[in-house]
């Protein structure tokens, strides 16, 4: 049977077609004819299209822009033209078509990709979207970003600080524009970065292959650092050099001191996490050792009392080193203790401002604190030194059973200086309470389906927000008021002149404690204000000298140091957004890759065990 059925099966395959001699010159007419398309793709507008749109988000626009209009769609190519023009005319649709079905896999938990998607390390193919086409591409996306969003800040704020100002100021070229200098550095600080972090991790991979075994041998420390898992991230963050393309500005500052609180922060974490901070414990029965978890009391409102107390001592010492939004809202919420023009004041007489009365202060510290000498008891004598005249019109209607200068000038209708505390709770606290209540709920918008979904949890947690931050503000400035009468009152007049304000700055940060659980973004800001505060103050009275440049060269140490802690714990970066804008900056995608890992081993594991 089978000899009878092969017969058949045999005589249904037809005959081979033998191409003829003619045929031949038509094959190599059509390649010639693709060759020729190929080479008609224009490098320039191939590269144009490169550096400013990928072939995946053309194709979005396109679907959802392009596609809706007749006349953007007859004019604009289409996708597969743009995909050509990128890849040099010799990709059609399947680049796309593969990164779907790749996708399509990924989801279904079919081939996992274990490399990024702008993989750093040498690859084959002409693909047009490479790494470094999306490094200039994304580069130039933030060099116009920043410098529009520059500009237009720019024209705001001369507008609301009015024309007279700004007319005032030179005019200075447009290549020496703030604007102009920050949007290169901020885009150059990009490009640089992740070329320099493709560098390294290529040139480690090289050094990590057996044909580099003699190099390795000859040079052990440098084949060890280059070698190091730590050495693409500290050698990328050289590109922070690239800040001192924008002048030294405080703004070029307070980026410095940002980063490297966050990387400072960082590092905070990954010790944590390691154990190395609080260290480990036995566990119960004796067997093995358990990391401490973290005291209950410690946090970060234990940087307040510091901040404050620099803040406050900088405000009275150190008025150009101290920032003016400190103080001013400070005075707009403090009535009771500096208290305004009476109505009926004469025009001769010239009342005493907020910034006179903490100017006095710092007089009466230099001057040992002098007593109060009442000019009804003795209207004949010199009550006030020379240097304290501008108090006059405030001390001459000060009780006269006050003793102390400091009282009668922040106080003067009201002896008790314990009465006067109370009533600025009274006082303050409501006009604190609203400020708050309206701030917190204009962050809350964006939540508004949590109101329709649970408006009492909502409710509860925005009134406990406002009670807490109300009652650490009012209490930290009532306490910082309070504590100059009390000083005077019960220290001798030349105990710690000048450090009382410290103290006193101190004890108001002691507050925070009450808003430790929500407070943190308000302390870690009050923390870096204090600190360029205190470096100000520090170059002012020479305890240390400013280094040309230093702000730059730490804004690079704070990149290198953000990076090593992110290749060693991803998870030492509690933000989710933070560790996919650092993988974004490598350039290896806007995704949490530490956590993608995790959850493919956990449903690895899951798998095994069923």
């Amino acid at each position: 049977m089978t000899s009878s059925s092969n017969p058949s099966k045999l005589s249904s395959v037809p005959p081979l077609e033998i191409p003829g001699p003619g045929t031949m010159p038509r094959a190599r007419a059509a390649s010639a004819a693709k060759s020729k398309s190929a080479s008609a793709v224009d490098p320039v507008l191939r590269n144009a299209l490169r550096y400013t749109i990928s072939a995946r988000e053309y194709e979005t626009l396109h679907k959802y822009v392009i596609s809706r209009s007749r006349i953007l769609r007859k004019r604009a190519p289409t996708v597969n033209t743009v995909e050509k023009y990128m890849n040099g005319g010799d990709s059609n649709r399947r680049a796309s078509v593969s990164r779907d079905a790749a996708a399509k896999g990924k989801e279904k938990g079919k081939g996992k990709e274990k490399t990024a998607p702008g993989s750093l390390l040498p690859r084959g193919g002409g693909s047009g979207d490479s790494y470094n086409a999306r490094a200039i591409r994304h580069a130039l996306r933030i060099f116009v970003a920043t410098g529009i969003g520059a500009k237009a800040y720019e024209i705001i704020l001369a507008r609301v600080k009015g024309q007279q100002e700004s007319a005032s100021q030179k005019k200075q070229p447009f290549y020496k524009s703030s604007p102009l200098r920050l949007s290169l550095s901020l885009s150059t600080i990009l490009l640089l970065y992740r070329l320099l972090f493709r560098f390294f991790t290529r040139l480690r991979a090289h050094l990590l292959d057996h044909t580099a075994a003699p190099f390795r041998e000859r040079n052990p420390r440098t084949s060890n650092t280059l070698t190091s898992p730590y050495a693409p991230a500290v050698g990328a963050g050289l590109a922070g050099l690239a800040l001192g393309i924008y002048p030294a500005q405080q703004l070029r500052l307070t980026i410095m001191i940002s980063v490297m609180f966050r990387a400072l922060e960082f590092g905070w974490n990954m010790l944590e996490d390691d154990g190395s901070i609080w260290g480990f414990r036995a566990r119960a029965g004796g067997k093995g050792v358990v990391k401490r978890e973290r005291p209950w009391w410690f946090g970060s409102w234990l940087l307040q009392p510091l901040a404050m107390g620099q803040l406050l001592h900088a405000t009275v010492f150190d008025r150009e080193s101290s920032p003016a939004a400190f103080f001013d809202f400070i005075s707009k919420h403090t009535n009771t203790y500096l208290h305004g023009a009476p109505e009926n004041l004469p025009s001769s007489v010239q009342w005493p401002s907020p910034w006179n009365i903490v100017d006095s202060l710092a007089q009466m510290a230099k001057l040992n604190w002098p007593p109060f000498i009442s000019p009804t008891l003795f209207p004949d004598e010199p009550t006030l030194p020379a240097t304290l005249t501008t108090l006059a019109p405030l001390t001459s209607q000060a009780y006269p059973i006050i003793t102390s200068l400091s009282c009668a000038s922040l106080h003067p209708g009201d002896p008790s200086c314990l009465r006067t505390y109370l009533t600025f709770w009274v006082r303050s606290f409501p006009r604190l309470g609203r400020f708050f209540l309206i701030f917190y709920s204009m962050l809350m918008l964006p939540r508004y389906k949590l109101l329709y979904n649970a408006p009492l949890h909502l409710l509860n947690r925005l009134l406990s927000k406002t009670l807490r931050l109300t009652t650490f503000a009012t209490g930290a400035m009532s306490t910082a008021w309070a504590s100059i009468c009390f000083f005077q009152s019960w220290l001798p007049r030349t105990f710690l002149p000048t450090q009382r304000f410290f103290l006193g700055g101190f004890l108001a940060g002691l507050w925070a404690f009450v808003d430790r659980r929500d407070g943190r973004s308000i302390f870690l800001y009050t923390a870096r204000t204090s600190v360029d505060s205190l470096w100000k103050v520090g170059v002012k009275r020479r305890w240390w000298r400013a280094m040309r440049g230093g702000d730059v060269w730490l804004f690079a140490l704070a990149l290198a140091i953000s990076g090593a802690v992110y290749e060693r714990d991803a998870r030492a970066i509690r933000e989710a957004n933070v560790r996919k804008g650092i993988s974004w900056l490598r350039g290896t995608g806007y995704r949490d890759w530490g956590l993608e890992e995790e959850d493919e081993l956990e449903q690895d594991t899951s798998v095994k065990e069923e």
